[in-house]
């Protein structure tokens, strides 16, 4: 196998994924193994982290479970375990990681909501629709 094939090789192909940025209210539909069993498992929460690029990029959901305990998850972008994920809002953010959100609850952990205009605005328009 020559080297340019091998480099294809660990190309991951484009998945239609949708770009993810730090404030962005996401919902992950993960495939979990549980012994010979599989099933998709949806964790919705906001991005407060986005790491790395290429093949090792990174980013970090934090959801707040039942009793008011916080969750963080950390995905890999271009995993093949994902098998899905949906951008539901974008928030107004002035950091590259929202670490602070830890220690907020309530109202206080709320994000100004950043509009969206333009082509991309209508595209997400014809997929609520759908």
């Amino acid at each position: 196998m020559s080297k340019q094939e091998l480099i294809k090789t660990f190309d991951a192909p484009d998945r239609g994924f949708p770009p993810i940025a730090v404030g962005d209210s996401v919902r992950v539909h993960v495939r979990v193994v549980e012994g010979n069993k599989e099933r998709i498992q949806v964790f919705q929460g906001l991005v407060i982290r986005h790491h790395g690029g290429g093949q090792n990029e990174l980013f970090t959901v934090r959801r707040i479970a039942s009793h008011g305990i916080g969750v963080e998850r950390t995905f890999l972008y271009r995993s093949p375990r994902i098998e899905k994920i949906e951008v539901l809002r974008h928030a107004k953010v002035r950091r590259a990681q929202l670490y602070y959100m830890r220690n907020l609850s309530g109202k206080a952990a709320r994000l100004k909501e950043r509009r969206v205009f333009g082509q991309a605005a209508a595209e997400s328009a014809d997929k609520a629709e759908e």
